[in-house]
């Protein structure tokens, strides 16, 4: 039963919290069992129950032996949001048992921390705990694949992951890092056909709703906007209000109509709620929401309320970005652009890995063509032009939009440039840059 559960967790399997309530049945004094069940569920639980659980799986750790002790304390670390203990924590742990595949599950810590230097130390000690696995180590294997494609490797991401699912095919997430690398590589529908395969074998996979994500992005970068709004309405859920608001945003910056909105006061409500602004880049999803929702007021109030933050994330790039996007909405795209470009690399800083940063560059293409600055705009993106097979969603960033003309008309400021799955309505236009804030206009 361990083994199974392990395996499963690893994995990240559906079968994961089954096999671990199972697990802890029929072994509740095993702190590591009651450990990682609480690890998998921790977000769940209350205060109470968290700490409850948690006590008693360290007791029966400490019972069990150093190593067991030493990775249940880690868990403590990691639900209690103490990153960077957690962090440090785990390089003492490795230190004593190199390689540990239960340890590796919290290896996430590191990206948590928010600090670059963390960041850094995260990767150097997994392709030192790969190296000392071995090259058939299909977990870690896995995680180098996950490192490597965070790095922006994406060809060494993508031999990787591929050759840990040649080990263990229902690796969730070397399955993950060959997405994150595909996109960089452009791989579109073959990635597509991967990810629903994969799916197929285990719709209750924990990743499916992100997979689905993915293969969404890879739609839009092939151009199929109907399969990429198909897949978010079907597979996200009203509470993925990041994925689908990045989603809707990438859809409107390419001129295309979006998905299913999220509900404004539920966004709203999530900002008001007391960790709404706790992680810059939870906020930064909710700003993309409100921005998709054209709701220009709420942008310019999320703004000056980052902007006096005392966190340097929030104030130094997190205010200006969600500035830019209330300019945008507000159909003053060359102010957009001057806060946008005067961010550099910072951008980095508002979190999230770089398949979900790169929808700021997104935004600055748009910015600067709407803004005349078309040379510029091709610029910013030449490296994806020119290293992705597919690009389709590149190159609509690139074209001038069609704008509807006082008397209802379209007039293009191209030639010929066209939507791919059919004529865009005049809502799409106008709903990034409609002033006064609110819900855009829908088409019923």
């Amino acid at each position: 039963m361990a083994e199974r559960a392990v395996e499963a967790m690893l994995s990240l399997s559906g079968r994961t919290l089954p096999l671990l309530r199972r697990w802890v049945a029929s072994a509740p004094d095993c702190g590591v069992a009651r450990g990682l069940l609480t690890l998998a569920t921790g977000d769940r639980l209350s205060d109470t129950v968290l700490k409850e659980q948690l006590v008693i799986a360290h007791r029966d750790a400490r019972a069990a032996g150093e190593r067991q002790t030493s990775l249940v304390y880690g868990v403590f670390l990691h639900t209690h949001r103490q990153y960077r203990l957690a962090a440090d924590h785990l390089v003492g742990h490795f230190a004593r048992w190199p390689a540990d595949e239960l340890a590796g599950l919290m290896l996430g810590v590191f990206s948590s921390c928010g600090d670059a230097a963390y960041r850094a130390h995260g990767d150097a000690l997994v392709e030192q705990q790969a190296a000392s696995a071995g090259p058939d180590n299909w977990p870690w294997l896995s995680w180098l694949a996950s490192t490597r494609a965070e790095q922006g490797r994406a060809r060494e991401a993508r031999d990787l992951a591929g050759r840990a699912l040649a080990r263990y095919p229902r690796s969730g997430v070397a399955a993950h890092a060959l997405a994150h690398a595909e996109h960089e590589l452009g791989a579109g529908r073959a990635s597509v056909e991967f990810l629903d395969g994969w799916l197929r074998a285990d719709p209750e996979a924990v990743q499916v709703r992100h997979l689905n994500w993915h293969a969404a992005l890879q739609s839009i970068a092939g151009g199929d906007f109907a399969e990429a709004r198909r897949r978010a309405d079907a597979a996200l859920a009203v509470t993925d209000v990041g994925m689908r608001s990045a989603t809707n945003w990438r859809l409107l910056l390419a001129g295309q109509a979006p998905a299913g909105l999220s509900d404004p006061d539920q966004v709203r409500e999530l900002l008001a709620a007391p960790g709404g602004t706790a992680e810059v880049f939870h906020t930064f999803n909710l700003a993309l929401a409100l921005a998709v929702e054209a709701a220009t007021d709420d942008l310019h109030t999320l703004a000056r309320r980052a902007a006096a933050d005392a966190r340097p994330d929030f104030r130094d790039v997190l205010a200006p970005v969600v500035q830019a996007l209330a300019e945008i909405t507000g159909g003053r795209p060359r102010a957009a652009v001057d806060l946008l470009s005067a961010l550099g690399e910072k951008a980095e800083r508002i979190g999230g890995v770089r398949v979900e940063r790169e929808i700021i560059q997104d935004t600055l293409a748009r910015a600067l063509v709407d803004a005349g600055e078309h040379v510029r705009a091709a610029d910013l993106l030449h490296h994806r032009i020119a290293d992705r097979r597919h690009h389709t969603y590149e190159d609509l960033l690139l074209a001038a939009r069609t704008q509807a003309t006082p008397d209802g008309h379209h007039r293009s400021r191209t030639t010929g440039q066209r939507e791919l799955d059919g004529e865009v309505p005049q809502v799409v236009l106008q709903g990034i840059v409609r002033k006064g804030g609110g819900a855009v206009d829908r088409e019923t």
